[in-house]
């Protein structure tokens, strides 16, 4: 019986705003004063006339007409067959004005974030919450401590103005970083990898040195990123906190708990009966090469590019693929699915956020467009094409359903960033010092195109560059880019100064996976003074010289990241080819680096050059072309200064070789030292004269061991090289001790 009543009570419940009803044949509304009733109607989707309405249907207007934002308070009733709606309008925003903020751009963007809007519904409620919002953006940009008072001034009864006074205060900077827990890596190295910067005094203009939720969100994924590529698959960064110190510094502290470091154990693929499993048997080769070694996602993802590649060789579509990745001890499996997707179209690209950057610039790096068949891998390598142009702060797609089932709509969300970028450096060292400027635009015009303009000044030199990147050019669908260059040398110890200037234009493109081509054309003007202190030959070789070359090369880059590579190699070949010139020459390098990490304790890499100039027909090179190796490729050896010489003077060679071996110990200091170390062996030569076979041209190799510092002082990064030559010519200047001081801030 108990149970009985139960159930009658709860049916009576649920029923009852349907029990009570009354006929409604009038309308009546009260209390508006800026909505007209025919809106307030159809905003609270009001039934016909002469109609039952209940209790219902009335919960269902006022709810209507709160989600509106239109009205502070809704009282309806029912009174002889007329519905009476009594309203208090909320009063209108007439202007939102900022306080305190110069940057336009700042502006727009605190009325953008925030939920109050002019000419909108004045919600009182909705002030702390967009005050928030404000204090969260800047601090996003530095500003921790930042202050927003609000004030608002009434107008009249319906109409307000609001003005946020902000106090930015002082730009909150990074005063230490610091790592804690199972690092496993080198605070050094770890301080590499993420963008935030300790603050110091010759970084005054980075921004990076700001403390920014953003910006070490981005931090802790960078760090997460690096320990995986080396095999720490189940890094956890678990935080990344600030403590206050004042009001304008912080220090900044990560934890990590790098885990167990995997290798790759057993790799299969498992194809769709759809397709002929032979066409993937090659992938077998490529699991080969990578079983054994430490877990990387860029080796896993260079086993997806292979798979790309087998699809479009075969012209495969509505294909799908994934990976599935099994843990087993401290090893892991891979399994690589190869299944047929979905038959579907794309209906529709929408690209949204774009306020700057032009349309058609997006468009053309997608893969997909509107008729092609959708499939996730092209809008991924779409999505990952628009990343890195280095032009957008953000990227995100979301794919929803078209008119047909068959057809889908794309939305790809544009987040611009700043583009613009300038810095200078200064070096000092015991071959002298240099001063460098750059001012560099990444999207000129809102069309993707770069403008760049770069100044050097060191004691023998000027030089000045300009350039401009088109990376879409219509004609090639590739980049092309122009430069103008200037450079003035000023030897008075060689007997001699010259002043160049150079126009060109190149293109480049990847021609195969990992095979990148350039193509280019050059013209320049070369002014060759000498004086009385010159020698003999090189007075014969003054004058003015105009020169019209074609150059190409190809690259083959198969490292593991391109930013401290512990694996891979890179190979490069460019040749410079005579159309016209008054002096005609042919002008061929050779490069080659190679990564490899033996341990944690142990990175090793081996980089050779080899490089040749020679004249046609016969043509002498004069001085301003000649070969000469930096200090970088031939340690413990001034710059320059070996090879031929000419009444003392090292004139350069028509040949340049080097190679470079290198180990560098991340941990064989301990890491209070903000040190790393390096031992090094160099092998190198310069040799070859053609203008005068009198002179003395040694071709002895010369070579050379030591030990390499890299230190981040007080007073800036300095590195120090000492090294000890084994073997040399008698004409060499030797440098047994060599250190340079610099930052680009």
């Amino acid at each position: 019986m108990l149970r009985l009543k139960f159930i009658f009570v709860t049916v009576f419940l649920l029923f009852s705003n349907n029990l009570f009803a009354e006929i409604v044949n009038k309308i009546e509304i009260n209390g508006n004063k800026r909505i007209s009733p025919e809106t307030i109607k159809v905003y609270g989707q009001i039934k016909s006339l002469n109609s039952n309405f209940t209790d219902g249907d009335i919960n269902n207007i006022l709810t209507n007409l709160y989600e509106t934002n239109f009205f502070k308070d809704i009282s309806i009733e029912i009174k002889d067959n007329t519905l009476i709606i009594t309203l208090v309008e909320y009063p209108l925003i007439n202007q939102i004005i900022i306080i305190g903020e110069a940057n336009s751009g700042i502006k727009k963007q605190i009325k953008d974030t925030i939920s109050l809007k002019e000419k909108s519904s004045f919600i009182r409620n909705n002030l702390n919450n967009d005050i928030n919002l404000i204090k969260k953006l800047y601090s996003s940009i530095g500003y921790k401590f930042a202050k927003i008072e609000s004030k608002i001034r009434k107008i009249d009864q319906n109409n307000f103005d609001i003005a946020l006074e902000i106090s930015k205060g002082e730009l909150t900077k990074i005063k230490k970083i610091f790592f804690i827990g199972d690092k496993k890596i080198k605070e050094r190295r770890l301080r590499d990898v993420i963008v935030s910067e300790e603050s110091k005094f010759w970084k005054i203009i980075s921004k990076n040195t700001r403390f920014s939720e953003n910006q070490i969100s981005f931090d802790k994924r960078l760090l997460k990123n690096y320990y995986k590529s080396l095999g720490y698959y189940d890094v956890d960064i678990s935080s990344a906190q600030a403590e206050v110190l004042n009001t304008s510094d912080v220090n900044l502290t990560f934890s990590i708990n790098a885990g167990k470091r995997f290798t790759f154990n057993k790799i299969e693929t498992v194809v769709d009966s759809t397709f002929d499993k032979s066409i993937f048997y090659p992938l077998e080769k490529s699991y080969k090469k990578i079983i054994g070694d430490y877990y990387s996602p860029s080796k896993v993802t260079n086993v997806l590019k292979e798979i790309d590649e087998i699809i479009t060789k075969n012209n495969l579509q509505f294909v799908e693929h994934e990976v599935d990745e099994t843990i087993i001890n401290d090893e892991i499996n891979l399994k690589f699915n190869i299944r047929e997707g979905a038959k579907i179209l794309v209906e529709r690209i929408n690209i949204k956020g774009n306020n700057v950057t032009n349309e058609s610039v997006i468009r053309s790096e997608l893969l997909l467009d509107e008729g092609d068949p959708f499939t996730n891998l092209n809008l991924d390598k779409s999505i990952s094409k628009l990343k890195s142009r280095d032009i957008f702060k953000s990227v995100k797609r979301e794919v929803i359903q078209g008119s047909k089932n068959d057809l889908k709509i794309i939305d790809i969300y544009i987040e611009e960033k700043p583009t613009g970028e300038i810095s200078a450096g200064a070096g000092v060292g015991t071959n002298g010092g240099t001063l460098a400027f750059n001012i560099r635009e990444n999207n000129w015009l809102g069309e993707g195109k770069r403008v760049g303009i770069d100044f050097e000044l060191s004691e023998e030199s000027l030089k000045g560059q300009l350039t401009y990147t088109n990376p879409n050019y219509d004609l090639l669908g590739n980049s092309i880019s122009y430069n103008l260059k200037n450079t003035s040398n000023d030897k008075p110890d060689q007997g001699y100064k010259n002043s160049i200037i150079a126009i060109g234009a190149a293109t480049g493109f990847e021609q195969y996976e990992n095979i990148f081509a350039n193509l280019g054309v050059n013209l320049s003007y070369d002014d060759l003074e000498t004086t009385s202190n010159a020698s003999s030959s090189l007075q014969k070789q003054s004058g003015q010289f105009a020169e019209l070359s074609g150059t190409y090369g190809f690259k083959y880059d198969q490292r593991d990241r391109s930013f401290m590579p512990t694996s891979g190699s890179i190979l490069s070949f460019n040749q410079s080819l005579p159309i016209y010139a008054d002096k005609p020459f042919i002008d061929n390098s050779v490069m080659a680096s190679f990564y490899n990490s033996f341990s944690e304790n142990y990175i090793g890499s081996s980089k050779f050059l080899l490089s040749a100039i020679n004249g046609v027909n016969n043509e002498n090179v004069r001085i301003s072309k000649r070969k000469s190796l930096s200090s970088r490729r031939l340690r413990g050896f001034e710059r320059g200064k070996i090879g031929p010489v000419d009444s003392n003077d090292h004139i350069g060679g028509n040949y340049a070789a080097s190679a470079n071996f290198d180990l560098s110990l991340p941990n064989f200091l301990p890491e209070s030292t903000n040190t790393d170390v390096s031992l090094f062996l160099d092998f190198g030569s310069v040799w070859g004269v053609d203008y005068d076979h009198t002179i003395d041209d040694s071709r002895k190799l010369r070579s050379s061991t030591g030990l390499s510092a890299s230190w981040i002082s007080p007073i800036g990064p300095m590195t120090f090289t000492f090294a000890q030559d084994l073997s040399k010519a008698e004409t060499d200047v030797t440098e047994s001790f060599n250190f340079n001081l610099g930052t680009t801030f």
